[in-house]
């Protein structure tokens, strides 16, 4: 990074006079690590800091993840070496994602999967190339607080990402991590971890036994030792809160797009399933994405949105098909019969707008729902703190952040805000940000790292880094 350097200019202080006074030389300050060293970094988290994007984990993405971005620029202020479980050039699309192809004629995006180049040694069950090797981003897509002691969790049952790190199938990632972080001897940490523990619940409408939400006790519980393993005589470190996530793409997108359907199926409302059961609620369409009371359609609604109001029942077509692909043996016993029964659903009814055909449960996060994820998401937050306060840490506060530009900003003469696609900081999974994204989310974080400890580590230049990849 340059050293920004500031001189005064020679001043005529008159056209027929010579004199000329040479002022002094201002230097803005210079790049240093103040209170922190940065040479030994390590970093914790789910994929918000592994650079999952567009659905998947792939080299680009792990290349310009927060921990790869605060590693470089720790390096401007004796920051050391900074390893990642890259997946190699020749399968650099690892578990593959999502690229953008086009737009319809209404101007929804058209994705496709990517599925050559990947990092895939099992396809069932799905496991990822092995990467045992000491790092410094420890980084695990899908993992929970809640699952940071579960045993088995490397197993090739558990969490694959997981399983690709460790050479031992019975480790804790808590375990996994004192040992990485013994090898390393570190002196600075990052955790950014905690999003998963509302998310499974939300994405998926509070519809399934095997997604909840994460007990306040117990998320104190997995925090609290995974700070602990990290946090000791003479190290330092900067904790992340756990944004609304009600406030993505993925739940503010699909919205729009509902009220249009359901208007021109001239219904003043819907009525929906709601959490794990058969009841249903009557909403009017104007808690559509409300501010308070809201409710909200996660994007995988979109294709059912056009169906409202006409007779149909694709949605449980679709579920009986991918439970009768399942190697599951309870999922498969799912049969579409099964499931119109089970639910009482009648097909000939008007799908959303009658009570015979409901929308699932799974394609809607309901106000019970929604109060549910904001009040886990406060408690979780709150415990964040109480830990960056305890124990001297930095703290971004993400969920504040977040909060803060859902009116959209402009920065370097580009706009940004939470717009799928066109908002510039979310990939096309609607849930994790784009390159550009994770360089604007790493500068906030330098920020909450230069406060605390009174250094001056530099930013990064956000826009070397893309944005959505049109085609």
């Amino acid at each position: 990074m340059k050293k920004f350097l500031y001189k005064s200019s020679l001043l005529a202080l008159s056209a027929g006079l010579l004199l000329t006074s040479c002022d002094p030389e201002i230097d803005a300050p210079s790049a240093n690590s103040g209170e922190a060293d940065f040479s030994s970094y390590i970093a914790v988290g789910n994929s918000l800091s592994a650079g999952y994007a567009d659905g998947g984990l792939y080299r680009e993405g792990q290349l310009s993840s927060v921990p790869a971005l605060l590693a470089q620029q720790f390096q401007e202020v004796g920051g050391g070496e900074f390893t990642q479980p890259l997946f190699t050039e020749a399968q650099r699309n690892g578990s593959g994602y999502l690229r953008l192809t086009g737009f319809t004629a209404q101007g929804s995006p058209v994705t496709a999967n990517v599925t050559s180049e990947l990092a895939i040694r099992s396809q069932n069950p799905t496991l990822y190339t092995k990467y045992t090797e000491n790092i410094n981003n420890l980084a695990i897509p899908g993992i929970k607080t809640a699952d940071v002691q579960t045993a088995g969790y490397g197993s090739t049952q558990g969490n694959p990402f997981f399983e690709r790190l460790t050479d031992n199938p019975g480790q804790t990632y808590l375990q996994y991590v004192q040992a990485q972080a013994q090898a390393a001897d570190h002196t600075f940490f990052s955790i950014w971890m905690a999003e998963n523990d509302v998310l499974g619940y939300a994405t998926s409408g509070g519809a399934f036994l095997d997604r909840v939400i994460t007990p306040v006790d117990k998320f104190d519980q997995n925090f609290s030792a995974l700070v602990s393993a990290l946090d000791g005589e003479g190290k330092e470190g900067v904790l992340v809160t756990v944004p609304d996530v009600t406030a993505i793409p993925f739940f503010t997108t699909v919205g729009p797009s509902v009220k249009q359907a359901l208007t021109a199926a001239g219904a003043p409302g819907f009525v929906a399933l709601t959490g794990a059961g058969n009841t249903r609620v009557q909403l009017g369409t104007a808690q559509i994405n409300a501010a308070q009371g809201g409710v909200y359609f996660p994007l995988t609604a979109a294709a059912y949105a056009p169906l409202l109001g006409q007779p149909t029942g694709k949605y449980w077509r679709d579920l009986a098909r991918q439970a009768s692909a399942s190697q599951d043996p309870i999922v498969v016993r799912l049969t579409l019969a099964g499931l119109l029964a089970n639910y009482g659903i009648d097909t000939t009814s008007a799908f959303g707008v009658s009570v015979g055909n409901p929308i699932p449960s799974a394609l809607l996060l309901d106000v019970t729902e929604v109060n549910n994820v904001k009040s886990a998401t406060t408690a979780f937050n709150n415990i964040i703190k109480a830990q960056a306060q305890a124990r001297g840490l930095a703290l971004w506060d993400a969920n504040a952040y977040f909060n803060s530009i859902l009116g959209g900003f402009s920065q370097a003469g580009v706009s940004y805000s939470p717009a799928f696609i066109t908002g510039n900081l979310f990939s096309l999974d609607g849930v994790h940000l784009t390159p550009r994204g994770y360089a604007i989310a790493t500068n906030e974080i330098i920020k909450a790292i230069n406060a605390k400890y009174n250094s001056n580590v530099p930013l990064v230049d956000e826009t070397q880094y893309r944005a959505v990849l049109l085609p």
